[in-house]
């Protein structure tokens, strides 16, 4: 049964239709990833949704009883919030009782305070603010309820803003790209709480390993339209690849149809009198047609290879202090082409202080960093992407760079490398100062790439891309012939990218030759072993006390520790039998009568052993 329907949807803005006849329905308990192009409208649905925008067309009702709660993309506040203030800024029916309560009770309204107690108690919501704290530390941080909110970074508030939304336990919850901005501890425990959840979920994400380990069902906005794919991410992905092959067949033929009707328009004016107007319609349609399949292609491609010299960067013995805290020290790396690596640790751990230092735009407190003569660098960083320029999209792009070189050969112009990575012709005309945020950090990702470089550095470059962007930078990324340094929260984008890993922990940097997910499954096996054998040894101690006398225990102990050493001398003994001549453990008489006498001794104390053994089960 549905607890949200969505019935004939429609939003315009700024005269451009973003989606239509939009009719989904949300089961309980069901979780949704929303999959799509940026600028599509997937945010804009989403406050459609939650009330926030009004549709133009249709409506959207939620089952009688149904709380709903919405996890924006930029975290707001109002001036001196505090991180306790925010919680009770949230708008959410829960908190509004609470509010409700506390101004019974400045006004002395024993009626009302005593009707809203009853309420509060039967939907357990003093443990509101409670978990609201708690949900903080577990997302890493320690933060005092009296901080204001502009006073944490942006991570912070990211985290307490997540905090808030999962902390009033809705029945539906929407997120828009809450990972942004999250290191990937947090982003765990957020895919964690999705999975485990019973509540519904909406969620807006480039992190593809949420769509698939959670999300149950995924809608697809694509030109205006909603699809609705039920199954994981993985499934939609092998039906967009049938999708695709199915474009490229049916460019394969248009293309083909296009030949001969070219070759009959070169024919001459003869040929094209006014009754075949309706032809050269068609070709024409034919032609917008293969643009649109066209576009629907993904290409492997790279830029020009800058020569790259025998030396590329050499970290030797660097250090760094920020406000008496050690970020790391004492790391030495010798940087080679052809290199992919990872760059991983938590917020604050001192990654983009790190990528500075190498880049040299900060200097290390100690050591030293010696790049290559020939070393150029494309340094995608997060504080440098503001873009203040009168100029247009492509104008600002060729300044950098005219013409990229694609993997197959091809030498493509900036206005197709721009439509790669998701600004269509009809935008290139646009000055930038008309692009949104995202729009701006996509372009400053692009030029970086157009800048030709041969060591390319990375800062969290999957903020605010869409999957077919980030596809493409991978593919880029893949394609590139020199070294590349990459700081990313993106665990698929990692996995498919990078083949080694620099892990900022405890204030030091390690090496790790291997995958983000090997990494990960021998970091978890670490964690796991002492966890495992303290559980071991609780169960031990727990099955003695309720199936074993004292006394039994002791017996059994004794007999296992005397197991073990006959176990150990039989082993000694068999292996010493290979020498006829006397050993250290007799001659080869005495030797065969101790076997024969420890294995006796052995079988003997195992009957026993056993009996103990059963009856130490069966009082578990």
């Amino acid at each position: 049964m549905n607890i949200l329907s969505i019935e004939n949807l429609e939003k315009t803005l700024k005269d451009e239709p973003l989606f239509e006849g939009a009719t989904l329905g949300l089961e309980d308990g069901e979780k949704v990833g929303i999959v799509g192009r940026n600028g599509a409208g997937k945010s804009t649905f989403l406050k459609t949704v939650m009330g926030i925008m009004t549709p133009d067309e249709g409506k959207v009702s939620q089952r009688a009883g149904t709380d709903m709660v919405y996890l924006e993309q930029t975290v707001s506040y109002g001036r001196g919030c505090t991180v306790r203030d925010y919680l009770y800024e949230s708008g959410d029916r829960k908190i509004s009782t609470l509010k409700e309560y506390r101004r019974a009770i400045d006004q002395g309204d024993e009626k009302t305070y005593q009707s809203l107690y009853d309420k509060i108690e039967k939907e357990s919501l003093w443990d509101i603010e409670h978990e609201y704290e708690a949900i903080i530390e577990s997302l890493g941080e320690k933060i005092p309820q009296e901080r204001t909110m502009e006073s944490l970074s942006g991570g912070q508030q990211k985290k307490v803003a997540i905090a808030r939304v999962l902390s009033l336990s809705p029945d539906i919850l929407l997120l828009d790209e809450p990972t942004n901005h999250l290191d990937i501890r947090s982003i765990e425990y957020l895919e964690a709480w999705i999975r485990n959840s019973s509540k519904a979920v909406i969620i807006v994400t480039h992190d593809r390993h949420i769509l698939n380990e959670c999300c149950t069902t995924i809608w697809e906005l694509d030109k205006k339209h909603f699809y609705r794919h039920p199954g994981s991410f993985t499934s939609y992905l092998e039906r967009r690849e049938e999708r695709i092959r199915m474009a490229e067949k049916e460019m394969a033929r248009i293309e083909t149809i296009l030949r001969r009707e070219r070759e009959w328009l070169m024919r001459g004016p003869k040929a094209r009198t006014g009754k075949d107007k309706n032809r050269k319609e068609r070709i024409e349609n034919m032609e917008s047609q293969l643009g649109k399949v066209r576009d629907d292609r993904q290409r492997a491609f790279s830029s020009l290879d800058r020569r790259m010299g025998k030396k590329v960067l050499d970290a030797v013995s660097i250090s760094k202090t920020y406000d008496g805290i050690t970020l790391f020290s004492d790391f030495s790396f010798s940087f080679q082409k052809g290199q992919r690596i990872g760059l991983i640790g938590d917020n604050g751990a001192g990654k983009s202080t790190l990528l500075d230092i190498l880049t040299g735009r900060t200097e290390p407190d100690s050591g030293t960093v010696d790049r290559g003569v020939n070393t150029f660098f494309g340094y995608y960083d997060q504080l440098g992407r503001n873009l203040a320029s009168e100029k247009t999209i492509i104008e600002y792009a060729e300044d950098i760079g005219k013409r990229v070189v694609m993997s197959d050969g091809e030498d493509v112009s900036a206005s197709r490398f721009l439509e790669l990575f998701g600004f269509p012709v009809s935008m290139q005309r646009l000055p930038i100062s008309t692009l949104s945020g995202g729009e701006r950090r996509r372009l400053y990702l692009i030029t970086r790439l157009l800048l030709n470089p041969n060591f390319l550095v990375l800062d969290e470059p999957t903020n605010d891309l869409d999957l077919e962007t980030m596809e493409n930078l991978e593919s880029y990324i893949l394609s590139f012939p020199g070294t590349v340094l990459i700081s990313s929260h993106d665990r698929t984008f990692l996995d498919l990218t990078v083949d080694m890993l620099l892990v900022i922990e405890d204030r030091s940097i390690s090496l790790f030759p291997g995958s983000y997910s090997e990494w990960k499954e021998e970091k978890d096996a670490k964690a796991a072993t002492p966890a495992r054998k303290e559980k071991e040894a609780g169960t031990r101690r727990e099955r003695e006390r309720k199936g074993l006398s004292y006394k039994e225990k002791k017996e059994k102990e004794e007999i296992e520790r005397r197991m073990e050493e006959l176990e150990r001398s039989i082993d000694e003994l068999e292996s010493s039998f290979s020498s006829a001549d006397d050993t250290e453990l007799g001659s080869l008489k005495e030797r065969t009568g101790k076997y024969n006498a420890a294995k006796a001794e052995l079988e003997a104390i195992s009957d026993r052993w056993l009996i103990l053994a059963e009856k130490d089960e069966q009082g578990c």
